[in-house]
């Protein structure tokens, strides 16, 4: 303990203290405890400590408060807290400090279970049995979340609004949602089927909270490798920076209006986010071209819609994103790129992600133009309805922001070379027709 402070060195050490004189009335006593359930109960905390991400120590230890006089319930969290996975120094002084809070939390749970039910004997029956179990569970929950803010105090200085005020609420969840498989393990336990079909509850709850951890991390996944590929493009582009992340709100807004939900309003806000993603493959020095575009350039500068549904291609999660991110430059009369598709032809998601990206290019401050207000930008969306962009997405988008609003780019998401002064006169892009929405706000070097 030589690296705590002497504050948490003692704190720690009273609490091994209290735990273990917790358990002295199981040693003294010790054939009024059911050591055969303890060993397996214990067994079991030791299996779910040493494997990763296995869910069972808490629906285990109320299990244990459930079945056993408050020393022995204490007791079973002690050898998976010493035996169990730690990720950071010092170790030992980790797993003592686990073993002693477990072990307290689940004598002080005991103990309130056995206010209302007589430790060791049966649980009473239902209803009357949720009573006791959600109190034990709730002490459980608090004791640890107790302890753990002293901790926290002792260690590292927190205040103790902070060590104990913001972990309070999510440290109630698991116990609660925990607590009814701990109850059913233990009236299995009691009944003619015994501990073998007690113990076969867990395995169901170990299953799908593994499955769900599996969603969560291929999510997370998703998310880092979308958020990889936009920091990419806005290191390239530093016209656009933070204007991808905007098209991605900007269209779930849309999408939601029109009744996407689920994974298809996922797959939109990815759509959204990833549009200029094949920037990647254009010329630097035509994304930061300061002047006009010749015609060949423009030509290549139009290929970034093809570049980017190549490199997505094989990303399985995006479905219906990677045909918005080719034909978001479609327009309804046919004069768009890459392939001139007209009207439905062109994909939903597609016709979502045009709508979001324009209304972002003209409500943003850029090195060559300035934003407009939301009310001009939607006014040039409908003006161009119906010929370049479709209707109903115009009219959705206009829906949300009379119920959310919008917040345009922020000067923190601008570098100091995107701040233009005020005489200095804003190009046109002139791959646009005259009076479309990309007039006066697209970049001259590509498009946005």
């Amino acid at each position: 303990m030589g690296a705590l402070p002497a504050a948490a060195r003692a704190y720690i050490a009273g609490a091994v203290l209290a735990a273990a004189l917790c358990a002295v009335p199981t040693v003294r006593d010790a054939s009024a405890v059911p050591w055969g359930a303890f060993a397996l109960l214990a067994a079991l905390c030791v299996v779910s400590e040493r494997l990763p991400r296995c869910p069972l120590t808490v629906p285990v230890l109320l299990a244990g408060v459930f079945l056993l006089p408050p020393g022995a319930a204490g007791l079973v969290a002690v050898p998976g807290a010493l035996l169990g996975r730690v990720g950071r120094r010092p170790v030992w002084v980790r797993r003592l400090w686990h073993a002693a809070q477990f072990s307290l939390a689940a004598s002080a749970a005991s103990y309130v279970h056995g206010l209302c039910a007589a430790p060791g004997a049966p649980p009473p029956a239902f209803p009357y049995a949720l009573l006791p179990a959600l109190a034990a569970a709730l002490t459980l929950a608090l004791v640890v979340t107790a302890l753990d803010g002293g901790v926290l105090v002792a260690a590292e200085g927190r205040s103790p609004r902070a060590a104990w005020g913001a972990p309070l609420p999510g440290a109630l969840v698991p116990p609660l949602l925990h607590g009814p498989t701990g109850l059913m393990t233990a009236l299995l336990w009691h009944s003619a089927y015994g501990p073998v079909a007690a113990l076969l509850v867990l395995l169901p709850m170990s299953v799908s909270s593994w499955v769900l951890d599996r969603c969560r991390r291929e999510r997370a996944a998703h998310q880092a490798t979308v958020r990889a590929l936009v920091q990419a493009v806005d290191l390239k582009d530093r016209y656009t920076r933070g204007h991808s992340e905007r098209v991605g709100r900007a269209s779930v807004l849309i999408a939601r209006e029109l009744g996407i939900t689920g994974d298809r309003l996922e797959a939109v806000r990815f759509a959204g986010t990833l549009h200029d993603v094949g920037k990647l493959g254009v010329p630097t020095r035509l994304l930061r071209k300061d002047g006009p575009l010749t015609p060949e350039e423009r030509r290549v500068i139009e290929l970034h819609p093809e570049f980017g549904h190549e490199m997505v291609r094989g990303i399985g999660f995006l479905g219906e994103a990677r045909d918005a991110i080719l034909h978001h430059h479609e327009r309804l009369d046919g004069s768009g790129y890459p392939y001139g598709l007209i009207g439905h032809q062109i994909p939903e998601f597609a016709r979502v992600v045009a709508v979001a990206d324009a209304f972002d290019a003209m409500t943003s401050t850029r090195s060559y133009s300035r934003a407009r207000p939301v009310p001009v930008a939607l006014a040039e969306l409908h003006r161009c309805s119906g010929s370049q962009f479709d209707p109903r997405m115009v009219a959705a988008l206009a829906r949300a922001l009379d119920r959310h609003g919008w917040c345009p780019a922020s000067a923190r998401e601008r570098s100091p070379e995107d701040v233009i002064p005020p005489s200095r006169n804003v190009p046109v892009d002139h791959r646009s027709p005259a009076g479309s929405p990309a007039a006066g706000f697209a970049h001259p070097g590509g498009p946005t």
